[in-house]
């Protein structure tokens, strides 16, 4: 019986330097995403991109991004939802690009507008952004999109819940019309479909799984708890698992509570979530990626930078308030051919919330028995949270499931007792192009900076020295998904 061959970067397209440098950085077999999405990429061509977080859509776009803006010498656009995506992606561009001087500029809300300005002006070729902050320049006349040429929408279903429809639709309308798009995302929503009917040039549609398809590579398991027995059962959860753990609130102010008690049951713990800065989550964030930190909280949307391969397991305190963030949720592990564990706490009135839960993602849940729960080593600090009765999942927001309230309501409703308690087409051989900035022409307003600076006609070859422009940034707060 011989062995199945894994997939290989050869053939899909790719330059041949920047497919030695891929081997180099550690990039020997492409991810099912990348096999069908980069030959789509490479040729110019829109492309549509269904997929999960976790499989490798960043190196999917990035690298036909970078070969088509060195063939039209015009610049990348990326917009992503969150100031902590938008900083994953941009180290990963980084990564990739280093060889071959490319610049990038991340936008995304926090900084100072001064020092995002200085890396407009240092000529970058990609731009990554949140849609709030990249309206925010070009309404002050910062920035111009005329030299466009690649632009990417990556979650482009979470950027919609998260009410950044107006920003993008503007976006949109700015760009040229003669460009590349690629728009990623892992769902489906009339809304997306809209934009992608208008917006786009026959785009190639790529599906690596059913809307809704959850990790196969996590095993995933349901307990029903009651609110005060929460503590207890986390205790007990992290005690039977020894490598590192994603825990998820629904609110930040849960996050908060729900880390107080980890660190008295004596794991390190670090928390992520709108009150915290940019530099205090990027801490949080380095020290989990490093190990040094065992436990990290979270919330949804400040999980959505969390690009982190060895999660073993994933808890969910909080069911979420849509039954697809369930899905975003549990994705966090099982990354890049590993298996994972995702466990979730219940309360006995949550029934039809699993039930929704399970039909989405078509698969059944083992509930299992409670084991026999230690007794509280995390001191009763905080009081619960007064609730009323959380409603279950209702269909609506992205084709998925929204909370059964207002966000006044049961938004709170189970945060609990925290106190007490993508083959597409193949090259036969790889192109003959060399891969590299220096020839680039910086034609007038390639530069993303104001529409009034004069066109440079003798340019200077592109140097590493110039690279950068991302870091320091703070982040865009994005506002909050749920709606009334």
């Amino acid at each position: 019986m011989t062995e199945t061959q894994k997939p290989s970067f050869d053939g899909l397209g790719i330059f041949p330097d920047l497919l030695t440098h891929l081997s180099k950085i550690g990039f020997h077999n492409p991810t099912p995403i990348q096999e069908k999405a980069i030959p789509i990429g490479t040729t110019g061509e829109d492309l549509i991109g269904i997929a999960q977080t976790g499989t490798g859509k960043t190196l999917a776009f990035s690298i036909p991004m970078m070969q088509q803006i060195s063939i039209n010498k015009g610049q990348g656009l990326v917009l992503l939802p969150t100031r902590e995506l938008a900083l994953q992606v941009e180290e990963t561009l980084q990564k990739l690009s280093k060889p071959f001087g490319l610049r990038t500029a991340v936008l995304i809300g926090g900084a100072a507008m001064s020092l995002q300005i200085r890396a407009l002006r240092n000529k970058p070729h990609v731009i990554v952004a949140t849609p709030g902050r990249l309206l925010d320049h070009m309404e002050q006349k910062i920035i111009g999109l005329q030299n466009i040429k690649v632009l990417v929408l990556d979650e482009a279903d979470r950027m919609l819940d998260m009410g950044f429809e107006p920003q993008i639709k503007k976006i949109l309308a700015a760009v040229p019309k003669e460009r590349q798009t690629m728009l990623f995302s892992a769902t489906m929503p009339e809304k997306i479909s809209q934009i992608a009917e208008k917006y786009m040039k026959k785009p190639l549609r790529i599906e690596m799984a059913r809307q809704g398809t959850a990790n196969e590579n996590v095993e995933q398991e349901f307990f029903m708890v009651g609110k005060g027995d929460k503590l207890r059962l986390l205790d007990k959860v992290l005690s039977d698992y020894k490598g590192s753990v994603l825990v998820f609130s629904r609110t930040k102010h849960g996050a908060k509570k729900i880390t107080h008690c980890i660190e008295k049951m004596g794991h390190t713990v670090a928390e992520i979530h709108s009150n915290k800065s940019l530099n205090q989550r990027k801490m949080a964030l380095s020290g989990f990626k490093s190990g040094k930190t065992r436990v990290l909280v979270a919330t949804d949307i400040a999980s959505r930078g969390i690009d982190v391969t060895n999660i073993e397991l994933v808890i969910n305190f909080d069911l979420p308030d849509q039954a697809e963030d369930y899905v975003h949720r549990i994705g966090r592990t099982g990354r890049a051919g590993r298996t994972g564990k995702a466990i979730s706490f219940a309360t006995p009135d949550q029934k039809r919330d699993l039930q929704i839960i399970e039909r989405l993602i078509r698969t059944k849940i083992n509930v299992s028995p409670l084991p026999e729960l230690p007794a509280h080593r995390a001191a009763p600090v905080y009081e619960p949270e007064r609730e009323e009765r959380r409603g279950s999942f209702q269909r609506g927001g992205r084709g998925g499931y929204s909370g059964g309230s207002s966000r006044g309501g049961s938004s709170r409703g189970s945060g609990g007792s925290y106190g007490t308690s993508r083959g597409g087409n193949s090259y036969g051989k790889s192109k003959e192009k060399v891969f590299q900035y220096k020839d680039v022409k910086r034609e007038g307003g390639t530069t993303g900076a104001t529409p009034t600076d004069k066109p440079r006609t003798a340019p200077k070859p592109f140097d590493r020295k110039r690279q950068g422009g991302g870091q320091g940034y703070q982040g865009h707060n994005p506002r909050p998904m749920h709606k009334a």
